[in-house]
């Protein structure tokens, strides 16, 4: 498994929900595709675009931030 999907799917853990729970709620509010597998596939193929992952997070309760890294 790759590092992306391996985040992704921890935080939906971490948000206290499965696979199934994110998919049916991204479908309602964002008009997904309810199928667990399509959503599996493209964390697999890491395809998701920004804009879906901005409705995920949103999803799961978080907030995308952009923030400058400290100099070094």
């Amino acid at each position: 498994m790759n590092n992306t999907r391996n985040e992704i799917k921890a935080q939906i853990i971490r948000a206290g929900f499965t696979m199934q729970e994110v998919c049916d709620r991204l479908h309602d509010d964002y008009g997904w595709s309810d199928s667990v597998s399509n959503f599996s596939n493209k964390l697999r193929r890491e395809s998701l675009r920004f804009r879906e992952i901005v409705e995920l997070a949103d999803v799961l309760g978080y907030d995308i931030v952009w923030q400058r890294r400290k100099e070094r």
